[in-house]
């Protein structure tokens, strides 16, 4: 199964929010003053700077260069949670999994707040097929009071139960994300994945022609699950117009090549 989105999406938007955290760490000013560059540190300027450049290499999937950098700003601040998070992304991206695991347990020792920590160490974990490991940080994460960015780790969390091929948990989970934020096409084509599977096809088929009405979410990920459900439903026409799109929106995309197979279950 082809879970959309579901390599990078735990990772978006973490960088620089990372990036922002380093930054918030310069020394406070008098209560009724306001912050200005004067106020931080040399020692945060320096930190500030390293993660900057750290989350740009790290972007650009220069690891070793990012790595670097993060060793610099742990030099500058050895207490900051958002740089041993970013090293875990780093060392997970590297397959180096015991110092990946290492530094975003560190990352929530230093920080019991780095929520963003808290999801990449669940994520992590799926990834390594440590199914049940990963859903009780998910749990854990989600029962914070003050945790707010409740549809990307229900996602996330939906995700990895599929992979488990705990079809009823994670029709569970991703419809909750779905229900909080339904435009969101990584929800519901992943929410279409699982009712495909449980056999809900009618189901399935609600969610799949919401995002194939919007034209730039179209793909051929989204065209194929679409044919696929409406050939179990019996409706051969249907099929034919969408085998149509796919051909002629995506004529090289691997989709086509099974469509044009006739090769429906692979």
């Amino acid at each position: 199964m082809n879970w959309m989105g579901c390599r990078r999406m735990a990772w978006a938007g973490v960088v620089a929010a990372m990036v922002g955290l380093v930054a918030g760490c310069a020394s406070a000013p008098p209560s009724n003053d306001l912050v200005t560059d004067s106020d931080q540190t040399k020692a945060d300027r320096a930190a500030q700077l390293h993660m900057e450049l750290a989350a740009a290499y790290f972007g650009r999937g220069n690891n070793e260069a990012a790595l670097d950098d993060v060793k610099k700003v742990l030099a500058a601040k050895p207490d900051s949670s958002a740089a041993y998070n970013l090293r875990g992304l780093i060392y997970a991206s590297m397959d180096q999994n015991d110092l990946a695991e290492d530094s975003f347990r560190r990352a929530m020792q230093l920080n019991p707040r780095d929520f963003d920590a808290a999801h990449n160490y669940a994520w992590f974990l799926c990834q390594k097929r440590r199914y049940d490991d990963a859903d009780a940080e998910f749990a854990k994460l989600l029962a914070q009071p003050s945790y707010r960015d409740i549809v990307r780790t229900q996602l996330a969390r939906g995700v990895c139960l599929a992979r488990n091929q705990h079809w009823g948990d994670a029709e569970q989970a991703l419809r909750r994300a779905y229900e909080l934020d339904p435009a969101n096409p990584a929800v519901a084509v992943n929410l279409t994945e699982v009712l495909y599977r449980e056999q809900q096809y009618e189901r399935a088929r609600f969610y799949i022609r919401r995002v194939n009405a919007v034209d730039e979410l179209v793909t051929s990920q989204t065209l194929w699950l679409a044919m696929r459900i409406e050939r179990k439903l019996g409706r051969d026409d249907q099929v034919q117009l969408l085998g149509t799109q796919l051909r002629n929106r995506f004529p090289d995309a691997s989709e086509t090549l099974l469509y044009e197979k006739g090769r429906f279950d692979d």
